[in-house]
């Protein structure tokens, strides 16, 4: 046997356990933090109820417009399959829309989101799939009607607050021992009451946001 055949044979040989280091440097493990950063997009998938004045129903609903910021996720690994995951991002603004009328107000949100993750490939993978679930909160905030003629008359927009169900799915791949290549989706379960009033007459509309909110990004593993 040549010396080349015998150092191709010996590479052969080795190349799964220099693969099985490599993969296992890329692993997470309990203990690690990984960090994430990109574009994230929200695309309310809104249920509206009928828009009430004075109590009595006026047969308009409302729409909500998708948004993309800043987000920033993390991940505290519990142990080498299990995380706990925090979603945020810079305020999301959207504009809301009285449906025949035309664009009626501008609100913005914060949306921090708690999940328990699961990563079913567990630390001898540099491929992390995950899922989670958790809860939602969403604060809403800077709620103003627009100035135009659609709005004349409609004042003291205010926004509850909700609390909701989130589910999420995601993906990292490591790049780099540390470095990784991220994308996610979640769901979430956005419910609140509008109130405001026109000319002094009180209004209310309660809307079901339900958004689908989409990340890709990078991240590093501490």
């Amino acid at each position: 046997m040549s010396r080349v055949t015998q150092k191709l044979s010996a590479a052969l040989i080795l190349a799964p356990a220099l693969l099985a280091v490599s993969v296992t440097a890329h692993a997470y493990e309990a203990g690690n933090v990984i960090l994430r950063a990109g574009a994230v997009a929200a695309d309310p998938q809104e249920s509206s109820g009928d828009v009430k004045l004075g109590g009595a129903p006026t047969g308009l609903e409302v729409g909500v417009d998708s948004n993309i910021q800043l987000g920033l996720t993390g991940t505290f690994m519990l142990s080498d399959r299990l995380g706990l995951g925090l979603l945020a991002a810079t305020p999301f603004k959207h504009t809301i829309n009285l449906n025949g009328v035309g664009e009626l107000a501008d609100v913005k949100h914060l949306p921090p989101t708690l999940t328990l993750q699961y990563f079913p490939l567990g630390s001898a993978s540099a491929l992390q799939p995950y899922v989670g679930a958790g809860l939602n909160y969403t604060t809403f905030f800077s709620e103003d009607f627009k100035s135009d003629p659609a709005a004349a008359g409609f004042n003291g927009l205010s926004l509850d607050d909700s609390w909701g169900l989130a589910l999420e799915a995601g993906l990292d791949y490591m790049l780099t021992e540390n470095v990784v290549l991220n994308a996610a989706v979640w769901y979430a379960d956005i419910d609140t009451e509008a109130t405001f009033d026109v000319g002094g007459v009180p209004g209310k509309v309660s809307v079901d946001i339900d958004p689908y909110v989409y990340m890709v990004g990078l991240g590093y593993k501490f």
